[in-house]
């Protein structure tokens, strides 16, 4: 009995431990504790250490216009995550990530430029916007969106103009980082 009791202890101790491992860790499926499968209702229980705040109530949440962003006890934003909109029980849609922290299993996060991007996975496309470039990596559910300034050239001021994977500079920033489900 008391080598059941131990060895129950330790095996809840390893899972705790996995579990705190990698609290940031993004894969196509998860952004830290948030999986596609995580409801609203279970937000303040995941982020109880810190701030939800949800905006949606009344007409916003009937159009779905506000998100619910999470902020870390002392101020810092971590994450705006944008509901689905007709799903029983609620769950998340997508994720915007502010934290440089969260990072995917290939060392992707704010701070890497389009050149780790490319280097760590397949570009799934690239859609041009009037002030951005929005690149796409469908293998872990994500996009990146960098800022037309960080284009060269005349690609900063032509809006029409579609750029393409091979006209992104090596080293343009991200600007935002979002996992879409």
């Amino acid at each position: 009995m008391k080598r059941l009791l131990l060895l129950t202890l330790i095996a809840n101790l390893v899972l705790v431990s996995c579990d705190s491992d990698k609290p940031y860790e993004v894969t196509p499926d998860s952004v830290g504790p948030l999986t596609k499968n995580t409801t609203l209702d279970e937000l303040k229980t995941i982020f109880e250490n810190d701030s939800v705040v949800d905006q949606n109530s009344g007409l916003s949440e009937e159009l779905n216009v506000n998100a619910i962003e999470i902020y870390e006890k002392g101020g810092a934003q971590l994450l705006s995550l944008m509901p689905v909109k007709d799903s029983q029980p609620k769950t998340i849609r997508t994720v915007q990530i502010f934290d440089e922290r969260y990072t995917t299993q290939e060392g992707i996060n704010l701070n890497s430029t389009f050149k780790d991007i490319s280097d760590a996975y397949e570009i799934s496309r690239i859609e041009t916007l009037i002030s951005s470039v929005v690149v796409f990596v469908d293998e872990i559910n994500a996009y990146f969106t960098i800022d037309r300034k960080e284009l060269a050239g005349e690609l900063r001021f032509d809006m029409d103009a579609k750029v393409s994977q091979a006209e992104i500079p090596d080293s343009a920033k991200i600007k935002y980082f979002m996992i879409g489900w």
